[in-house]
């Protein structure tokens, strides 16, 4: 009986340890089919990692995966300055900021044109000071150094697309002890011929030769050549201006001028003013050193009393004449009175249509409170030679 129930117990072991075998093997049959078909899902979907990850999970080898490198933060791209900004506004490559730096200035900068004239620079305006002009430097700035003095008679030029002026200021005390008397020359026909030209009109014949020995005596002596809108600020007592300064002008626009004289004021450099009678001529200017300004539309002719249509017609009249001629001419500024003609209903025409400026022919300077609507004029005459000429400017 014993041995019998230990039989009967051995093969029950038995029987447990061959059920128990079956059943681990169908779990590892189960468990690859199981991996098989996760891997396939896995490379159909491009899932490496996860293929790793079952690969281990089998007691395979697993590849290292790189790590994933952590997130950094996007930098804060430096602000534009506001040059940078105003050049982001144009496609022109000759375009040039021009920045304004000094005590009390508080300017936005400036688009300009490089290889042309600086084209209306602010001119600030302070309580008991008086601006002395935009200069290259700080240094140039304190010393008032004329030479760097930067106004529309200079060409635009910059560094990486960007130029900065440097403000000077000077008091009234010291701009009224310079005293300076501002002389407009005042040009009118020209010729190559030396003896001048035999007709009624010879005196305002300038032989081209002295013309361009006057203009060498100016460009090489330094002078500096103020713009209207600084001969207006000057006249109030508000811009300095050196006593070595000079305007120059010429009358009527004649081919004479546009042949003869423009090239000269281009190949020095020198800003000069065209009076242009606007019904004769309607072209842009000759050169980039020359500004086109109101000889009047179609006042260059004699009234009913045989002067000048100027005190001749109404105010209403002459403006709508000064009008016209600004639009063709597209600046108004200044007026020279043809045949130097005006009145005082003239000067309410030039307000009306919005002029500052009116150039006489009566002899004299430019001074501090000078009646703007009268500016006196040194002429050049046929003969005059440069001598003449240092007579008259210093």
């Amino acid at each position: 009986m014993i041995v019998g129930t230990i039989v009967a117990t051995r093969g029950e072991d038995s029987m447990v340890t061959r059920a128990q075998r079956r059943r681990l093997t169908s779990r590892r049959v189960r468990l690859r089919r199981t991996i098989v078909a996760v891997v396939a899902v896995a490379l159909i979907a491009g899932g490496v990692s996860l293929f790793a990850v079952l690969r281990g999970s089998a007691g395979l080898p697993v590849a290292e995966t790189p790590p994933t490198p952590s997130p950094t933060s996007t930098p804060t791209p430096t602000p534009l300055t506001a040059a940078q900004t105003l050049l982001s506004t144009t496609t022109d490559p000759k375009a040039c900021a021009v920045s304004f730096v000094g005590d009390g200035i508080s300017l936005a900068p400036q688009l300009q044109t490089q290889d042309l004239r600086f084209d209306t620079l602010p001119i600030p305006r302070a309580e008991g000071r008086v601006f002395a002009g935009w200069y290259a430097s700080p240094g140039d700035a304190a010393a008032l150094s004329l030479p760097a003095r930067v106004n529309g008679a200079d060409l635009v030029s910059c560094t990486a697309r960007e130029k900065t002026l440097y403000a000077a200021w000077t008091t009234p005390e010291a701009n009224a002890a310079e005293d300076a008397g501002i002389p407009i020359l005042m040009y009118h026909q020209f010729t190559r011929n030396p003896e001048g030209e035999d007709t009624w009109l010879r005196a305002n014949y300038t032989y081209i030769g002295d013309f361009d020995a006057q203009m060498a005596y100016i460009q090489e002596s330094g002078f500096y050549l103020p713009t209207w809108d600084e001969l207006s600020a000057f006249i109030d007592g508000a811009v300095f201006l050196p006593k070595r300064s000079v305007i120059i002008t010429d009358d009527d626009a004649d081919s004479t001028w546009l042949e003869q004289a423009a090239p000269v004021v281009d190949g020095r450099n020198l800003l000069t003013t065209s009076f242009v009678i606007t019904s004769a001529r309607t072209e842009g200017t000759p050169n980039r050193f020359v500004l086109q300004r109101s000889h009047t539309h179609d006042m260059h002719r004699a009234g009913a009393n045989g002067k000048g249509r100027m005190v001749n017609e109404d105010a209403d009249t002459i403006a709508a004449d000064l009008q016209q001629s600004a639009e063709i001419l597209g600046a108004k500024e200044v007026v020279a009175y043809p045949f130097g003609h005006y009145d005082d209903t003239t000067k309410e025409g030039l307000r009306r249509a919005g002029f500052e400026l009116g150039r006489t022919v009566e002899h004299g300077y430019v001074r501090v409170g000078t009646d703007k609507l009268a500016l006196p004029v040194i002429r050049m005459n046929y003969g005059m030679t440069v001598d003449d000429l240092k007579d008259a400017i210093g």
